[in-house]
């Protein structure tokens, strides 16, 4: 079995991309538990930001890597926060800091025009220095709640409605989610090349 680093130090995607990577072949190592710090993540777009935290991952351990880039776009706020899903509210913002934030700059925006999406990009390199990168992209389409709802998933999951029920992303489970989601979309439009790919790294 390949063993792969996962270059994230987030909880609720280590948990989803482990799922979603188990019927892959792979071993699944969090960068976390090899002692990697994260880098600095200043690319324009979610590609830029995947590769940079997948290469850095890469030369740190030795191994092939495997980084998600992801975050929520609101039409009504001009694709906003975009890249800076994370940080929306600053540098050091919790997932509640940066859902009030959205309602707040949402207050008056009519349900109609709430329309948003999820977007994933997952980047896999071989080696730090790999000319030929891995990607695959997703993206869930859906908008934006009044109310938060639900207490599974993490980040804007409790204001994401992705479903034609209503319900919140929140308020699916694991499986319907990584279904569903713009991380699971990705990672199914990798499919079958991820073995044969990991197949030829050096490590």
């Amino acid at each position: 079995m390949r063993r792969i680093v996962l270059a994230s130090s987030n909880p609720g995607k280590l948990a989803e991309l482990r799922a979603l990577l188990a019927g892959h072949g792979c071993e699944v190592v969090s960068q976390d538990e090899l002692g990697i710090a994260a880098p600095l993540e200043d690319g324009d777009d979610f590609r830029a930001n995947a590769l940079i935290k997948a290469r850095h991952a890469a030369a740190a351990s030795g191994l092939p890597a495997i980084a998600d880039d992801s975050g929520l776009e609101v039409d009504a706020l001009g694709g906003r926060p975009g890249v800076h899903s994370a940080r929306y509210s600053g540098p050091a913002a919790s997932a509640a800091d940066n859902n009030q934030k959205l309602l707040a700059e949402l207050a008056e925006v009519p349900p109609e025009r709430r329309s948003a999406r999820f977007r994933c990009v997952l980047a896999c390199v071989r080696d730090a220095g790999d000319p030929a990168p891995l990607i695959a992209e997703g993206a869930w389409e859906g908008w934006i709640a009044t109310v938060p709802r639900g207490a599974g998933g993490f980040g804007y999951d409790p204001l994401f409605i992705g479903v034609a029920d209503g319900r919140t992303a929140a308020e699916l489970t694991a499986a319907e989610k990584n279904r569903l989601s713009h991380r699971g979309q990705a990672l199914a439009a990798l499919g079958g090349r991820l073995p044969e790919y990991l197949a030829t790294a050096r490590s």
